[in-house]
């Protein structure tokens, strides 16, 4: 590309949640910002297509608590700003045994942080929701903020690990659906996969099943999936409807494929490269980054510019990592 020097402030290579948000953050404070991506847009090749995710603030770590505090204030003004809906509050139910200590640690930091939540036991889950079957006396805990993001108009407004997503029909129409106050569900228990779903507004009718780990893919072959991972993947989704979802037919009407990122410990990547301090990195999102888009590109503006950041990134440097990790840069 011929250009003058000092022509651009900043260049973001990658136009998904966490880049659109990082040019908004530098557009917004007069930043002259160039936003690359390598495909056409938009594309389903990355981690930011489909048309929902779930957002909340149902965290184990006190510090994505803190950052989503900030995000539903972004997501509002960006809502404002586009003029159209891109959120919903349904409430997001965490599924898991009683004495999971995942369910105890998220309950600890939602009370810690004063947010609205409610322990509901087995009989509660029965009569709340019977629409969904406990088949080992299962409790839950509600998150009074969760709910769904419209993933596809987000982007439009600021315009590696494969897993699998299926979408399951109802057998009675509206019985799993966010306008009948049906929440997003998270089931702890099911290691390693976290099994969740949401009400599916792009498709009427169905409700959207997908797991938090797929197998790894090099992203060079994303387009071509194996047959074996896909039974597998299908499988124990069927199975987690089969025993929850009585509602839901047996058998996914749509399949579709997202992308994941891991780090090993499943938390990001946002630091400065330790040699070329004006190259800034923001990677590893995990499956769990689009919901925290607008503070994750708000910290990397502030990186960008030798800002002095908002948030303790002690959590996200890369220098948590043993320098004998497969990674290098």
């Amino acid at each position: 590309m011929a250009a003058q020097k000092g022509l651009w402030d900043a260049i973001v290579i990658g136009a998904g949640i966490q880049g659109c948000f990082t040019a908004y953050h530098l557009a917004k404070h007069s930043k002259r910002v160039l936003l690359l991506e390598q495909f056409f847009l938009p594309h389903s090749r990355g981690s930011s297509h489909g048309q929902s995710r779930i957002i909340r603030k149902a965290y184990p770590e006190d510090f994505y608590t803190r950052m989503m505090d900030e995000c539903y204030q972004i997501w509002a003004q960006l809502e404002h700003e586009a003029g159209t809906q891109l959120h919903r509050q349904t409430e997001l139910l965490l599924l898991g045994m009683k004495e999971n200590p995942g369910l105890k640690t998220i309950q600890a930091t939602l009370s810690r942080r004063g947010i609205d939540h409610e322990y509901l036991s087995s009989a509660d889950l029965k009569q709340r929701f019977p629409n969904i079957r406990l088949t080992r006396g299962e409790v839950g805990l509600l998150d009074k903020t969760g709910g769904v993001l419209y993933a596809d108009k987000a982007l439009r407004a600021l315009q590696t690990l494969r897993i699998n997503v299926c979408y399951w029909r109802e057998k009675v129409p509206g019985s799993y659906s966010a306008s009948q106050a049906f929440p997003c569900i998270l089931s702890l228990d099911l290691t390693p996969h976290h099994v969740y779903g949401l009400p599916a507004s792009e498709y009427p009718g169905l409700m959207k099943i997908c797991y938090h780990h797929g197998d790894s893919v090099d992203p060079e072959g994303r387009d071509c999936p194996t047959t074996f991972s896909d039974v597998q993947d299908v499988q124990i989704l069927r199975h987690f409807v089969r025993d929850h979802l009585p509602g839901l037919r047996p058998e996914p009407d749509i399949m579709e494929r997202c992308m994941y990122t891991n780090t090993p410990d499943e938390h990001f990547i946002l630091d400065c490269h330790p040699k070329y301090d004006n190259i800034v990195i923001g990677a590893g999102f995990s499956g769990h980054g689009f919901k925290l888009g607008p503070v994750v590109g708000k910290i990397l503006y502030e990186l960008s510019m030798k800002l002095p950041p908002s948030y303790d990134l002690a959590p996200f440097r890369m220098s948590r990592f043993s320098p004998l990790s497969k990674a290098r840069l």
